[in-house]
Protein backbone atom coordinates (compact mmCIF):
# COMPACT_ATOMS: atom_id res chain seq x y z
CA UNK A 1 0.00 0.00 0.00
CA UNK A 2 2.74 2.47 0.97
CA UNK A 3 4.44 1.93 -2.43
CA UNK A 4 1.25 2.79 -4.36
CA UNK A 5 0.92 5.70 -1.93
CA UNK A 6 3.97 6.73 -2.86
CA UNK A 7 3.70 6.35 -6.64
CA UNK A 8 0.72 7.78 -6.56
CA UNK A 9 2.68 11.21 -4.84
CA UNK A 10 5.20 10.83 -7.13
CA UNK A 11 3.10 10.96 -10.31
CA UNK A 12 -0.42 12.12 -9.84
CA UNK A 13 -2.62 12.42 -13.12
CA UNK A 14 -3.44 15.28 -15.33
CA UNK A 15 -7.11 16.42 -14.46
CA UNK A 16 -7.41 16.67 -17.91
CA UNK A 17 -6.85 12.73 -18.57
CA UNK A 18 -8.87 12.25 -15.72
CA UNK A 19 -12.22 14.02 -17.51
CA UNK A 20 -11.14 12.91 -20.27
CA UNK A 21 -11.33 9.00 -19.52
CA UNK A 22 -14.35 9.39 -16.67
CA UNK A 23 -16.50 11.78 -18.02
CA UNK A 24 -16.22 12.71 -21.89
CA UNK A 25 -15.38 8.87 -22.77
CA UNK A 26 -17.63 6.90 -20.40
CA UNK A 27 -20.15 9.27 -20.91
CA UNK A 28 -19.67 8.64 -24.78
CA UNK A 29 -19.72 12.22 -25.89
CA UNK A 30 -17.65 14.42 -28.22
CA UNK A 31 -15.28 16.81 -27.49
CA UNK A 32 -17.45 19.27 -29.57
CA UNK A 33 -20.50 18.23 -27.83
CA UNK A 34 -18.93 18.96 -24.28
CA UNK A 35 -17.03 21.69 -24.93
CA UNK A 36 -20.94 23.03 -25.80
CA UNK A 37 -22.17 21.90 -22.41
CA UNK A 38 -19.18 23.92 -20.58
CA UNK A 39 -19.69 26.76 -22.45
CA UNK A 40 -16.02 26.89 -23.90
CA UNK A 41 -14.42 26.88 -26.92
CA UNK A 42 -13.38 22.50 -28.68
CA UNK A 43 -9.93 23.91 -28.82
CA UNK A 44 -10.07 25.09 -24.85
CA UNK A 45 -11.53 21.77 -23.87
CA UNK A 46 -9.26 19.97 -26.23
CA UNK A 47 -5.96 21.36 -24.80
CA UNK A 48 -7.42 20.14 -21.48
CA UNK A 49 -7.72 16.71 -22.16
CA UNK A 50 -5.06 16.33 -24.14
CA UNK A 51 -2.95 17.75 -20.85
CA UNK A 52 -1.23 20.69 -22.83
CA UNK A 53 -3.22 22.96 -20.59
CA UNK A 54 -3.33 23.30 -16.53
CA UNK A 55 -7.20 23.20 -15.47
CA UNK A 56 -8.25 26.58 -14.31
CA UNK A 57 -10.12 27.15 -11.31
CA UNK A 58 -13.23 28.41 -13.72
CA UNK A 59 -13.00 25.22 -16.04
CA UNK A 60 -12.89 23.18 -12.55
CA UNK A 61 -16.11 25.07 -11.33
CA UNK A 62 -17.58 24.57 -15.14
CA UNK A 63 -16.85 21.20 -14.74
CA UNK A 64 -18.58 20.51 -11.21
CA UNK A 65 -21.84 22.51 -12.71
CA UNK A 66 -22.17 20.59 -15.66
CA UNK A 67 -21.21 16.95 -15.00
CA UNK A 68 -21.20 17.18 -10.74
CA UNK A 69 -17.48 16.41 -9.82
CA UNK A 70 -16.43 18.55 -7.69
CA UNK A 71 -14.57 21.50 -8.56
CA UNK A 72 -12.07 21.25 -5.19
CA UNK A 73 -11.48 17.28 -6.53
CA UNK A 74 -10.39 18.51 -9.75
CA UNK A 75 -8.64 21.22 -8.32
CA UNK A 76 -6.88 18.59 -5.65
CA UNK A 77 -5.81 16.73 -8.53
CA UNK A 78 -4.10 19.85 -10.82
CA UNK A 79 -2.40 20.86 -7.34
CA UNK A 80 -0.91 17.41 -6.78
CA UNK A 81 0.07 17.47 -10.67
CA UNK A 82 1.83 20.87 -10.39
CA UNK A 83 3.90 19.80 -7.18
CA UNK A 84 5.03 16.72 -8.49
CA UNK A 85 6.23 18.34 -11.58
CA UNK A 86 7.79 20.85 -9.48
CA UNK A 87 9.55 18.50 -7.89
CA UNK A 88 11.01 16.79 -10.64
CA UNK A 89 12.59 19.98 -11.72
CA UNK A 90 13.75 20.74 -7.85
CA UNK A 91 17.97 20.23 -8.78
CA UNK A 92 17.53 22.63 -11.93
CA UNK A 93 15.94 25.70 -9.10
CA UNK A 94 19.19 27.15 -7.88
CA UNK A 95 17.95 29.21 -4.21
CA UNK A 96 19.90 28.81 -1.25
CA UNK A 97 18.42 28.58 2.48
CA UNK A 98 17.52 32.05 3.62
CA UNK A 99 19.26 32.89 6.64
CA UNK A 100 18.85 36.25 9.09
CA UNK A 101 22.02 37.72 9.58
CA UNK A 102 23.09 39.97 12.76
CA UNK A 103 22.30 43.09 12.27
CA UNK A 104 24.15 45.69 10.82
CA UNK A 105 24.51 49.82 12.02
CA UNK A 106 23.23 51.38 9.16
CA UNK A 107 25.31 53.19 6.75
CA UNK A 108 24.95 56.74 6.72
CA UNK A 109 24.87 58.73 3.68
CA UNK A 110 27.10 61.69 2.54
CA UNK A 111 24.60 63.81 4.31
CA UNK A 112 25.11 62.16 7.07
CA UNK A 113 21.63 61.09 7.80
Amino acid sequence: MATTEGYRLKNPPHPGGFVKTEIIQSLGVSITVAARALGVTRPTLSSLLNECSTLSVEMALRIEKAFGVRMETLMRMQNSYDISRARRRESEIKVERFTVQTPVEPRHGPMGG
